[in-house]
């Protein structure tokens, strides 16, 4: 294990070994020094709310417990003045809208234009992180726009950073079998790629425990290493288990604990050029979450105040979390809380008692 600190980057095989060979608790120990080495004791979160615009999706992918047909009784689609509505209780306490949402089959460019430049205008202080890979893709093509003009277009009306859902695993014989007709794995990388040259950070993320190989979670993990080689873009990686409630994907091999806590473990051993690893509670839970942070991971995600994918899917994590809690939780694993904002420019020390004071913190 000792041998792995000297041989520089990790490679594919190397990278296999750290799966399926490594003793757990060092592997941990391990990541958790290379954590420290970065970020100290300091673990990040935000104030953010989850939105989600739209179920409806003209895909139907077998891991999604989420999406609805048009004709279904849950479906939803929120106008400007619905989605408006949502964030205005929370808009003095949060300064981050998280959305995502299905493939709307008449909904077009137009319409996120309108949502964005609405949003921005009510809440001029609120970051809007929003469209997954596939959901930009599906857009350009419903406007007859090239993928440059759409991000470009809507950057102008207000998007400041795109979440990494969708990433799935980066190999397109796995996506056929669970997400048949979404973006190739090509394509999700050129559109981040696309972004990052227009100046818009993005994340990138991973589901595990579905069908894929050891060997597919590596090349996964490669590939966003070479394109963060290239372009820098991406600010946090975000692997979460697939959750296997109301979907249709029964040969899936889910995750245990262990191996949820050995992949974020491997990935800040692998994706050395991405800043941060995100626990994303919503998913594997506060619990988890939280050894988590003793494992490689140095975010915690946020408030999220509502969510709606990871529930449905059946997550039981809380989302009436306050910044107290959240404050709370990372000081029970022995971490700082440092309070960011969106794309990791700014920072504020907290604790679970009132007095806070601004700290310089380096990614």
């Amino acid at each position: 294990m000792h041998q792995l600190i000297h041989l520089g980057r990790i490679d594919e095989s190397t990278g296999i070994d750290l799966f399926e060979s490594t003793a757990f608790y060092p592997l941990m120990e391990l990541a958790n020094m290379v954590k420290q080495s970065r970020f100290a004791k300091h673990v990040f979160f935000n104030n953010n709310l989850h939105v989600n615009t739209t179920n409806i999706c003209v895909l139907a992918c077998r891991f999604c417990a989420f999406r609805k047909g048009p004709r279904h009784s849950d479906a939803y689609e929120l106008s400007v003045e619905e989605y408006i509505h949502r964030i205005e209780p929370l808009s003095s306490e949060v300064d981050e809208v998280h959305s995502v949402g299905g493939l709307h089959p008449s909904w077009t460019i137009e319409h996120y234009e309108a949502l964005y430049s609405t949003t921005k205008e009510k809440f001029p202080h609120i970051h809007i992180k929003s469209l997954t890979a596939v959901e930009i893709k599906h857009l350009a093509n419903r406007s007859n726009l090239s993928v440059d003009q759409t991000l470009s277009r809507l950057k102008a009306s207000g998007l400041d950073s795109i979440p990494g859902g969708g990433a799935e695993i980066l190999v397109d014989s796995i996506r056929d079998r669970i997400c048949r007709g979404k973006e190739s794995s090509q394509e999700y990388l050129d559109i981040h790629r696309k972004a990052h040259e227009l100046n818009i950070p993005t994340n990138c993320t991973m589901l595990f425990g579905t069908i894929e190989s050891t060997q597919d979670r590596i090349i996964h993990f490669l590939r966003l290493r070479e394109l963060q080689d290239e372009t820098g873009g991406f600010q946090c990686f975000v692997p979460y288990p697939f959750l296997s409630d109301k979907t249709r994907l029964p040969e899936a091999k889910l995750a245990t604990g262990n191996e949820i806590l050995r992949v974020i473990a491997v990935s800040r051993l692998m994706l050395d050029n991405i800043p941060h690893i995100k626990a994303y509670r919503m998913n594997i839970g506060d619990h988890i979450g939280q050894i988590a942070l003793s494992s490689g991971a140095d975010d915690i995600d946020g408030t999220v105040g509502h969510e709606e994918i990871m529930h449905i899917a059946g997550s039981t994590t809380p989302v009436s979390s306050s910044t107290l809690d959240i404050c709370r939780l990372i000081e029970q694993t022995g971490g700082v809380p440092v309070k960011r904002d969106s794309i990791y420019t700014q920072f504020e020390v907290l604790s679970s008692t009132p007095k806070s004071h601004v700290l310089p913190v380096h990614s």
